[in-house]
Order: structure tokens, then C-alpha cells, then sequence
């Protein structure tokens, strides 16, 4: 059930931050709203004067005074009842007036088309805003509750309300510094503008809230434990980023809610600017760092006041996290920005110099200024509202949204795939630029394209979208794949004329072919020759097994066996149906674990041996020997099974021992380890683990594939 906000509510909230303030004008205020607003309701069907009962209690949980929150209370009565500016001004002042009035400006509009509506209303408020700051601290406080309730309008205005929420009253909260209330109104106008990706998110995060909730406790206990052990008092929490912000990661990144691994954040609140760095000290030597990942806000704060360290470090699970570290002042203007900034300054009105605080605002107002026209103004408003992005144009004047640092690159494969491809220079604000010329807000990029151009690998190393870096890489493994057919195709028909025939006598006919590719586990027979040209499959395995050569001898594809005496098969380890008395052994061709469909092969003299269902050789193997198998769930829970895999990673120093400790941590042991660096830097590893079954294997990849240099993981057979 929803809380009704009283009057005692209001003031209580109001004292907790201003022990020794007058709060006689709030219920002077609470009077007057009530006699304006009498017989007024609201689209649930409640009395009007709740929603700026509403509006002063955010307002006064922002810890603002008493002059603030009294403007939240009146804020609709010059708009919405007969009240005149003139009573106002006789009743409070002209201050308060003032800044009603000013809030009052900004919402009568009733002229031009909606463009040009738009771009007034945000010339209005930037004009009061520059004037009183509290104008806008009040319009925010309002869209807050509007959009808490936006429940009961009809959908269209639901989607204009929720879309101009967050093309225009986040940013300007973030622009605060405003964090906590950015985040309320972004989640809010994602509920309604997305509404099926915002019930996955959270669905999602539902199904995993106990386990994170146990890996938070674990992570501020140890946190807790390490600052106090160096000295250090401080509060350490956990929290889940807000839904909007995992949301545009997860199209950033184009990936799923599971594979997303920073999804909590931790924060660690000191007493002092020197425990704040004595901190992260202890934070580096208990986790490792990830370089280029610390920010010191402290040294260099952001220009809406906001203070403290970043940094993100690999978990004890080999995880990333990010963690914070502020003083309990800086975590204040973190959570509330300008107002608590404000709050100091509740006895006077706002000044020029304030507003030198936010350099960005005196910008704004100057912009809107000389930007006549609505669409030049919407489109500089924007530009300055998202300084983390950057807004530049085609030579036709359309404009692309990039992010901070993107280069010429970035923009061509904004603006097509093609574009990209073909991209072989710029030209920026007239003037030739290097590809890998960082872009700034306005500028007008023109991009230079050839037929007969194509992707360099070298683009990945400076590109900022996830668009470019996807192209490039699908560019390069499309002419990777091009080129191994190719030579794959030349090396097989060499091998095969020594037999009298060719590939494409082979290609003709296609069935040999065909049975050659499934036998060897590929889908196409591009596939096969691809292999052929990267040097997995040799061009001697292919012939051999189109002109039908004899098999080698079990022993050398199968190793040496792992036996399974019959007792061990009793006490669970297999089931072989209908065959009991058999010797049975684990094949080490295609290493069978627990989890894996298994079939058993019958040699003479030997017993039966058990293959993964898919097992290359076993597909060799004489159908009629063939029986069925399978592991026994009621097994031996101690016991490990060999397994093959190989994680390909880029070249990087220190990185085994990252992968190793990912192993560890999987509770695994190495009985073998191979590794080589290739031509094109890539880091190629082969482990010989101990697993429980299919789904301590599972725990290994995704242990593996948490670390970030890490390319692929995959299982060998052979």
C-alpha cells in the first residue's frame, strides 16, 4: 500500500537536515496549497494537493529547507488554481514568487508546432534555472512524482512523458550531479518506453537475488575485515546497478543478462580524503587491478562537483568488479549534487557566482541565445546534456551520436556497414584527419570511401563502437575463411592427384565427399577445406578416408584406456545394460565424462570401451559391436574424469596464471599443460584437467570466459 505523505512527514524530513530551521512558512504554505487546490483531483481519483504534498517531501528528503520545500507545495497553484502572482508575492515573498513564477513559465506553453514547443519550453527553463537554480531542483521534484504515477494516463502520453524524461530531465540530474535521482527517472521512463526488455532485466535478476545477494555479503565482509585490519573505519555496501544502466550495457555490448559480470558495484565511505587513498591500497593488494580501469575523481572532480576514486579490480572468482571509494561529504553530493551543494545556501538567492559552478549552464544559457532556430537549439541542448557522448554531423547536417573518443571509423560504420569497409580517409571540419582522429562534439565529419578498400585488422586497436568492432572482425574472419578454402582446396586436390583423381572430379560427384565431412564432424564441405587451410585436419586424414585406408590400431587413437574394474561399475561409476560381467574402460580418444551421451564399443578379449556418442573413431567402428551405455547417476561422487581443452586468449604477460587461477578457483587440478603464441599474437593453451562430470566441465568455461583476454574455450577430442 502506498504511503500518504502528511505535513509532519514534511517538516520531520526538513529537521533531520535543518535541526534549528523555521518551518512555520511549510505549514503556511501546506494551508494555502490545500484552500487552492480544494475540489481539484488527480487522474487516480485523490485529492490534488497530494502530489505536491509529494513534491516537497522529495524535495525535502534532498535536504533542502524550508524556503525549497515551500516552493514544491505552491508550485502548481499560480498554473492549476485562480491564485494570482500578486497574492503569492503578498503571502510569501518574492523570492519564493520568484521561483514559482518561474516554474510557472516554464509549463504554460500553448503555441507552434511540437518542435518548436519543445525547444522554447527548454528555452524557458534554462533561462529560470540560470536565475535560480531551485527552479529547476522544484521541475524535477514534479517529473519524479509525475512519473511515480504515470501509470494512470493512456498510453501515448505515457511514451511522449517517459521519452522527454529521458532526453531531457536525466541528463540535466545528471548535469546536478544528481545521481541518485537520474537513476529513479531513467528506470522509470524505461518501464514504459521498453517495457518487455525491463520484465526480462528483471526476471532476471530475480532468479539470481539470493546468490547475489550471498556474493555481496561474502565481498563487504572481506572488504570490512582488510580496512580494518590496516586502520581504516568506513562503511562498505554492495548494490545492483539500476535497470537502465544494465540495459544499455547489454545493447553496448550485445550480449545477454548472463553473460553481463558487473552488474553490482561496491562502495567504501571513509572519514578522509587520505583514508580514501590509504584505501584503494588495500583494495590492490587484496584484488588485482584492471589496467586503465582507475579514475581519480578526488584529484580531478567532474565538472557537477562529483568526488571519488573508481576502480575496477578481478574478483576473487575472476569476476571484474567495480568499487568506490569516497568521504561521507563526497557521497552526499554524489547522491544529491547541487542540492546538497544548496542546502548551505538556503538564506540567500542564488548567484552568478554559483552558477560558475556548472560552466556547462552559463553555456546553455549563452547557446540558447544565439540558436535561433528550434531544431539547432534541441540539438546544442544535447550536446551539452551528454558530455560522456559526442554529437557530431554528416556534410548533409544529420547528426550522429558517438561515444567519447570515437574516430572517423566510428562514424562510417554509423552511418553504414559499406561505409565502413570502404573507408580509406576523412576529412573533418574540412581539413584530411588520420582514421584514428578523436572526434569532438559539432564537428562535421565527411568520409572518404574506395571499392576496392577493406577493414585493417590495426582498427581494432583504436574504434570505440560496438557496431565497428563487430563489422571489422566479421570483415576479417569472412576473408580469413576466403582465404583458407582456398589454400585449403589447392593442398587437398595435390594430395588427392597423387591417387589418381581430383578435387573437383570429387566436387562433381559429391556424395564421397559428403560422408568424408560428417565422418571428420564438419557441417559443409567449405568447412572441411577451411580446416584443411588453418592446418586442423591434414590432407592425408581426408584421403585416407575417401580411398577407405585402414584405420590406425585402436591402441594409437585410443591411448592408453582408463580401466573400470567391475566393482567400481557396481558402486555406480557406469551401467553397461544387460552386460554385467564385463571389463569396462574409459576410451581417451573423445575422454567420456559424466553428463556426456555415451555408447560402449565390444573389442574381443578386452572388454567393453566406453566413447562419447560423437566420437570420431567410434563412427569408424563396426556398427554391430556397438552397444548402448550410460553413466549411473547414483555414482561415485569423488571420482574425476581426463579432459582436453584448449582457451585461445590474446598474448598478454601474466596471462597463464590468470588462467590457471581460474581453474583453481573452478576446483580443478592440471595433470598437463601446453603453450604456444601464434604469428598473429593470440595465445594458445592446452590443459589436461580432472572434472566431476559435464557440469563441473561447465564451471570451468565460464570461469574461463569471465577473464577478458580470453578468446574462445572449447573441449578437444583426438
Amino acid at each position: 500500500m502506498t504511503r500518504i505523505i502528511r505535513l509532519q512527514d514534511i517538516v520531520e524530513e526538513v529537521h533531520k537536515h535543518h535541526p534549528e530551521a523555521d518551518t512555520s512558512i511549510i505549514e503556511k504554505a501546506y494551508i494555502f496549497a490545500a484552500r487552492a487546490h480544494e475540489g481539484q483531483l488527480r487522474k487516480d481519483g485523490g485529492p490534488y494537493l497530494s502530489h505536491p504534498m509529494e513534491v516537497a517531501y522529495i524535495l525535502a528528503r534532498m535536504g533542502l529547507g524550508p524556503r525549497t520545500v515551500t516552493c514544491g507545495l505552491l508550485h502548481d497553484t499560480v498554473e492549476d488554481t485562480s491564485t494570482t502572482i500578486d497574492e503569492m508575492d503578498e503571502y510569501f515573498g518574492e523570492e519564493i514568487t520568484d521561483i514559482v513564477n518561474g516554474i510557472t513559465k516554464i509549463s504554460q506553453l500553448t503555441f507552434g508546432d511540437r518542435r518548436t514547443q519543445q525547444a522554447e519550453y527548454i528555452r524557458k527553463m534554462i533561462l529560470s534555472m540560470s536565475h535560480d537554480i531551485r527552479v529547476l531542483l522544484v521541475k524535477l521534484a514534479d517529473r519524479v512524482h509525475n512519473m511515480r504515477t504515470l501509470g494512470f494516463m493512456e498510453p501515448a502520453k505515457q511514451r511522449r512523458i517517459a521519452q522527454e524524461t529521458l532526453d531531457i530531465y536525466a541528463p540535466l540530474a545528471g548535469r546536478l550531479g544528481m545521481f541518485r535521482l537520474k537513476a529513479e527517472l531513467e528506470d522509470l521512463a524505461f518501464y514504459y518506453l521498453e517495457p518487455e526488455a525491463y520484465q526480462q532485466i528483471q526476471e532476471g535478476l530475480t532468479r539470481k537475488k539470493g546468490e547475489r545477494e550471498k556474493y555481496v555479503q561474502e565481498i563487504c565482509d572481506l572488504l570490512r575485515q582488510k580496512l580494518s585490519e590496516h586502520g581504516l573505519e568506513g562503511e562498505v555496501s554492495g548494490r545492483l546497478k539500476h535497470y537502465y544502466s544494465i540495459y544499455r550495457k547489454l545493447q553496448a555490448q550485445q550480449i545477454t543478462l548472463d553473460e553481463l559480470y558487473d552488474l553490482l558495484a561496491f562502495r567504501i565511505i571513509v572519514n578522509s580524503v587520505a583514508d580514501c587513498y590509504e584505501a584503494l591500497g588495500v583494495i590492490h593488494a587484496i584484488f588485482r587491478p584492471v589496467p586503465g580501469r582507475l579514475k581519480d575523481y578526488i584529484g580531478m572532480p567532474k565538472a557537477n562537483m562529483y568526488r571519488a576514486i573508481h576502480s575496477t579490480v578481478i574478483g576473487p572468482y575472476g569476476e571484474r568488479m567495480e568499487i568506490q571509494i569516497r568521504t561521507q561529504e563526497m557521497h552526499r553530493v554524489a547522491e544529491e549534487g547541487i542540492a546538497a551543494h544548496w542546502s548551505y545556501k538556503e538564506r540567500r538567492a542564488y548567484t552568478s557566482k554559483d552558477a560558475e559552478r556548472f560552466t556547462w549552464l552559463k553555456q546553455m544559457v549563452d547557446l540558447q541565445k544565439e540558436l535561433k532556430s528550434p531544431r539547432e537549439l534541441l540539438e546544442g541542448v544535447r550536446l551539452e546534456l551528454y558530455p560522456d557522448e559526442v554529437y557530431v554531423f554528416t556534410p548533409r547536417g544529420e547528426v550522429k551520436e558517438l561515444p567519447r573518443g570515437a574516430t572517423p571509423v566510428d562514424f562510417a560504420y554509423a552511418i553504414h556497414s559499406e561505409v565502413g569497409n570502404r573507408c580509406t580517409g576523412a576529412k573533418v571540419n574540412g581539413r584530411m584527419v588520420p582514421l584514428r582522429h578523436e572526434l569532438q562534439n559539432g564537428d562535421t565529419v565527411e568520409i572518404i570511401t574506395s571499392p576496392h578498400h577493406h577493414p585493417s585488422r590495426d582498427w581494432l586497436q583504436f574504434v570505440k563502437t560496438t557496431k565497428a568492432r563487430h563489422k571489422i572482425r566479421q570483415w576479417l574472419k569472412a576473408a580469413e575463411q576466403e582465404q583458407s578454402i582456398a589454400l585449403g582446396k589447392e593442398m587437398l586436390d595435390r594430395e588427392l592427384r597423387k591417387n589418381g583423381t581430383s578435387l573437383q572430379k570429387l566436387l562433381k560427384d559429391g556424395e564421397e565427399l559428403k560422408r568424408v565431412v560428417q565422418e571428420l564432424s564438419f557441417v559443409r564441405v567449405d568447412d572441411l577445406l577451411a580446416a584443411l587451410g588453418h592446418g586442423k585436419v591434414s590432407p592425408g586424414q581426408v584421403s585416407n578416408r575417401i580411398f577407405r585406408t585402414p584405420a590406425p590400431a585402436p591402441s594409437l587413437e585410443e591411448g592408453i584406456p582408463e580401466l573400470v574394474t567391475r566393482k567400481e561399475r557396481e558402486e555406480g561409476a557406469l551401467r553397461i545394460k544387460d552386460l554385467d560381467d564385463l571389463l569396462v574402460r574409459l576410451a581417451n580418444c573423445c575422454q567420456p565424462i559424466p553428463g556426456d551421451a555415451i555408447t560402449g564399443y565390444i573389442t574381443r578379449g578386452k572388454g567393453v570401451t566406453i566413447h562419447r556418442a560423437d566420437c570420431a573413431y567410434l563412427a569408424r567402428t563396426e556398427t554391430f559391436r556397438q552397444i548402448p551405455a550410460e553413466w549411473d547417476g547414483s555414482g561415485d561422487k569423488q571420482r574425476v574424469y581426463p579432459v582436453r581443452i584448449q582457451v585461445v586468449t590474446v598474448d598478454k604477460p601474466g596471462l597463464l596464471a590468470d588462467i590457471t587461477s581460474a581453474l583453481k578457483i573452478a576446483e580443478v587440478n592440471v595433470t598437463k599443460a601446453q603453450v604456444e603464441t601464434t604469428a598473429d599474437r593470440r595465445g594458445i593453451a592446452v590443459f589436461t584437467i580432472q572434472v566431476a562430470d559435464q557440469q563441473h566441465l561447465d564451471r570451468v568455461f565460464t570461469g574461463l570466459k569471465r577473464l577478458k583476454e580470453v578468446i574462445s574455450v572449447r573441449r578437444m577430442t583426438g
